[in-house]
């Protein structure tokens, strides 16, 4: 097994200066959580529920926290007996209540409503949830996530800070989130990769020998098949496996990362370079550079949560992939970019055009019954070049009905497999921007987005 050289405490202790939470940091977070558990508890009181109780959870209550960010997870933990209904309302009640002290907030729905607010310039989740026995017993999706925190906190105890290097180092490689639009690893999965290989320099030596099937059982409780890349079987339920969201391409991105990390320790690959927004007569030179056609489907972006849209965007890049390929348009790549008003899909192709004419193999001469009906029918159609026979097979040279992807787009794009919201915005318009036409989007994320794609 290739070995690698130990990573330099100078350039962790350089990485973690400017990601660990100052004694300030921490001071203020505590003190708006210790504000938010009494706010609720109130709002309990005042509404006459008596028999909840608040749980923070999440990173900011495990010490896993990264400097600069604000979140905090408020879960209210109902009796297991209470019903949905009640849950539902109870819960939404009390959140609406304490929303009266925030500067913000919005109802949100993951398997049951939520609501998201902004208090004191931190952004909180506030949560119902059922308060039962263990996490293989569970109601609703979210009611495992006091049983991570409890197991976190009882074995992350001195490594809060190989957590933190190894999220810095994931969102520098850009596979750190586990929303579906990322696809990554969860913030619970790096805090278990920590927990299981010790540290932050022995995850990275492992991890460039990973291979997809790669499963780790810290508790050796589960005997369950799981056909994702990596399985991490959860220590709180043996049959959940907590990278299920993790996709093959984000695994592969990670182990790459990690090998060449060790070939060049730099700070880099914590930090890497930003992108900037590509400027027209940039965009017009690459498009020159690479001599492909640049194809992008603008619709407006549909109001629904990420979680609900983003798989549906990902189902219209592969349907109109297949689409286009099926009209026989070579596809070097695909992408989705998504802002507040507007969605692309973009499709790189080798060429949008395509040549008018178009060979159709029928089949062979000796099979007679479908051999002269294909050759009837292509014989008298009006937009045939010329027919032939070669290699035992009538052959038919005819018009081709779309040689321009613009066009067949155009003309054909509702006819793709589109989620339900997707295709509800489509209905409503969408344009088909070609090459240089892109340059009158000048949204600066996408000019971003574009920086890489291009």
């Amino acid at each position: 097994m290739e070995t690698y050289t130990n990573i330099p405490e100078d350039l962790k202790q350089a990485v973690l200066e400017r990601i660990k939470p100052t004694v300030a940091e921490r001071k203020t977070l505590i003190g708006i959580q210790k504000e938010l558990a009494t706010e609720v508890k109130a709002a309990a009181e005042k509404l006459g529920v008596n028999n909840m109780l608040v749980k923070m959870v999440g990173s900011a209550a495990r010490g896993t926290w990264l400097s600069g960010t604000h979140d905090i997870d408020t879960f209210m933990c109902f009796p297991e007996e209470t019903s949905r209904k009640e849950l539902e309302t109870l819960g939404m009640a009390i959140a609406r209540e304490v929303a009266k002290l925030a500067e913000y907030a919005k109802d949100c729905h993951a398997e049951h409503p939520y609501l998201n607010i902004v208090f004191k310039g931190f952004d909180v989740d506030l949560v119902p949830c059922f308060r039962v026995s263990s996490a293989s017993h569970i109601k609703s999706a979210v009611d495992r996530t006091p049983f991570h925190n409890d197991f976190v906190k009882a074995h992350i105890k001195g490594f809060e800070d190989e957590v933190l290097l190894l999220k810095q180092f994931m969102r520098g490689c850009e596979v750190y989130g586990s929303e579906l639009k990322t696809q990554g690893f969860s913030g619970y999965l790096t805090e278990l990769l920590i927990i299981h290989y010790g540290s932050f320099e022995n995850t990275v030596k492992v991890t460039c020998f990973w291979k997809p099937g790669e499963r780790i059982d810290i508790m050796q409780h589960s005997q369950i098949k799981h056909d994702e890349p990596l399985v991490m079987v959860d220590p709180t339920d043996p049959k959940r496996n907590v990278a299920a969201a993790l996709s093959l391409d984000k695994f592969c991105m990670f182990i790459d990362c990690c090998r060449e990390f060790l070939k060049s320790v730099e700070i880099k690959f914590f930090f890497p370079a930003c992108f900037l927004p590509l400027k027209d007569n940039e965009i017009i030179q690459r498009l020159e550079n690479r001599r492909s056609t640049q194809l992008a489907v603008s619709f407006r972006t549909p109001d629904i949560v990420e979680d609900v849209l983003y798989p549906q965007l990902y189902k219209m890049e592969h349907s109109v992939a297949a689409f286009l390929t099926e009209y026989e348009f070579s596809v070097i790549k695909t992408g989705v970019w998504s802002g507040k008003n507007e969605t692309l899909i973009m499709f790189e192709l080798i060429s949008g055009t395509l040549p008018k004419v178009k060979k159709h193999v029928g089949p062979p001469v000796w099979v007679k019954e479908h051999a002269e009906k294909f050759k009837e029918k292509y014989k008298r159609a009006e937009e045939v070049f010329g027919g032939y026979i070669e290699n035992g097979r009538y052959s038919f040279e005819i018009q081709r009905k779309y040689p321009l992807a613009k066009e067949l787009l155009e003309e054909q794009l509702l006819n793709c497999s589109l989620g339900k919201n997707v295709k509800h915005s489509v209905s409503e318009g969408f344009k088909i921007i070609e090459n240089a036409e892109i340059c009158t989007l000048k949204d600066p994320n996408f000019r971003i987005f574009l920086s890489k794609w291009l």
